[in-house]
């Protein structure tokens, strides 16, 4: 639930922000002036704070220095009925994330506290970036063990500890704007602002007021003064998404922000200087934009410092369990429900997909499976047609297979042991990562716990060893998590 902190004296505005905000998903709480809003701060710790610049007591400028200096991160939206081009170029000085004017035009109120109270998220959720080994350790973290995702840690971290411009490069769907927070979250500038901009979502003819701002009559509509992102953002870091899809112009001044950190709003002539790290991002080809001049060569270089490839998951395979037992947990946790284990033939199904959608289909997929399934295992049945259909034999495993990945097992006939152990080093001949002893140490527990229904005198017994030893095993491999036994 968003917490948004209200501060006006005029009782019919708290009224109307009471109406238009109030919802199952917002708590509004309210306070009369300045100071009572600085009182209230502490025990309302909301995420967003709405504020009149007139109001007896200190007036909003000087609320908004106080609240600062107690938090440099929490965003602020200005409004007044009496608006003048000075008041809002101090209040976006002193870091006010936007500045409105009464009376509201509504759906424009209600976008600018949607875009304040996603920027307060991201500022808030720190993204993770260690490679951990469980994929309950990842809490809102880029989840991965493979070497490729090894690679993105370390440039993650050698970026973190820098200011250098970056560019993430990858396909749709594999979690660029996820690093791009993590470089943030690390950095010198973690106590300053994060702003992301899609610059493909945002119409040509207003990206460069967004980034940059316009002064009052610098086009039809520009009715009055309004402060750009990379000023709202001074100090901080600036994101900018699918920057491919950029145009030239906009292009140009983005070139000349990051040779000199200066730039004019649209329709004016007062140069602006900020201190902004740009972190950009991009789907497409740049050097073939470059060679086809649909991308600026300087620009190119100038964002082109450090490169952070994020993989496709179809050059990643054996962090599909991880990912999938990590997102079994996530919606689990949002549904306030036990979280369910899946099926060895709908695993294998899920790895053998080519995922042209990424993590980002994965997760869709995951969602969607745990809504429609029936019973506490999600079953092949309950995947998309797609998947559901496709061959059940598993795909060759990967490391996740010593403490999670079960062996695959044809389910059919009788195997012999010997049979089964030459199988067995045929997957670890064709996988050098597969360790086998672990692997089918773990699978012989699952398989006896799901005989027994979760008895572990039974199971000890069926499997030859002590209770003692069962339970030092479930906990090794976290089985009773896995299989949702109590």
């Amino acid at each position: 639930m968003d917490k948004i902190l209200l501060i006006d004296d005029e009782a019919d505005v708290q009224y109307s922000f009471r109406r238009i905000l109030g919802s199952s998903d917002i708590k509004l709480t309210t306070a009369s002036s300045g100071e009572e809003g600085l009182r209230v701060l502490a025990g309302a710790q909301p995420d967003l704070v709405i504020m009149d610049v007139r109001m007896g007591g200190i007036n909003g400028l000087e609320t908004l220095r106080r609240l600062r200096e107690i938090d440099t991160k929490l965003p602020v939206i200005m409004m007044t009925a009496y608006g003048t081009t000075q008041t809002a170029i101090e209040a976006m000085k002193l870091g006010a994330f936007d500045y409105l004017l009464k009376p509201f035009d509504i759906p424009k109120l209600k976008q600018v506290v949607a875009d304040a109270l996603k920027a307060s998220r991201d500022m808030k959720q720190v993204v993770s970036y260690e490679p951990m080994l469980e994929s309950e350790d990842y809490e809102l973290g880029i989840v991965g063990r493979s070497e490729p995702m090894q690679n993105v840690f370390k440039l993650i971290g050698q970026l973190a500890a820098s200011d250098a411009t970056a560019l993430i490069t990858g396909e749709s769907g594999t979690g660029k704007e996820l690093v791009a927070r993590a470089i943030y979250h690390h950095s010198r500038r973690s106590e300053k602002p994060f702003l992301a901009i899609n610059c493909a979502a945002i119409p040509e003819n207003l990206l460069e007021s967004e980034l940059f701002g316009h002064e009052k009559g610098a086009f039809t509509g520009a009715t009055n003064q309004r402060i750009g992102k990379f000023e709202q953002c001074h100090g901080g870091t600036i994101f900018l998404d699918e920057i491919g899809d950029m145009s030239l112009p906009t292009q140009t001044k983005i070139l000349r922000v990051l040779q000199s950190g200066g730039f004019e709003r649209v329709g004016g002539n007062s140069p602006i200087t900020v201190d902004v790290r740009v972190i950009a991002a991009t789907n497409k080809p740049l050097e073939q934009a470059v060679g086809k001049r649909e991308f600026r060569e300087d620009l190119f270089y100038r964002l082109n410092v450090v490169r952070v490839h994020m993989p496709p998951l179809r050059d990643r395979p054996s962090d599909i369990r991880l990912l999938v037992n990590y997102f079994l947990k996530k919606f689990s946790r949002q549904a306030g429900q036990k979280p369910k284990s899946i099926s060895t033939d709908a695993m294998a199904a899920l790895e053998k997909h080519g995922w042209p959608g990424n993590v980002r289909e994965l997760e869709n997929v995951m969602e969607r499976a745990l809504v429609v399934a029936k019973g506490e295992a999600i079953l092949r049945s309950d995947l998309p047609q797609e998947l559901a259909s496709g061959s059940s034999s598993a795909a060759a495993l990967g490391p996740a297979a010593e403490t999670s990945r079960p062996v695959p097992m044809e389910p059919q006939g009788e195997i012999g042991i010997p049979t089964l152990a030459r199988q067995l080093f045929k997957w670890a001949r064709e996988n050098s990562s597969l360790k086998v002893i672990p692997a089918v140490e773990r699978e012989l527990i699952v398989q006896a716990m799901q005989e027994t229904s979760g008895n572990q005198v039974q199971a000890a017994k069926l499997l030859g060893i002590t209770r003692a030893t069962l339970r030092k095993r479930l906990e090794k491999f976290q089985i009773k998590q896995a299989l949702s036994i109590e």
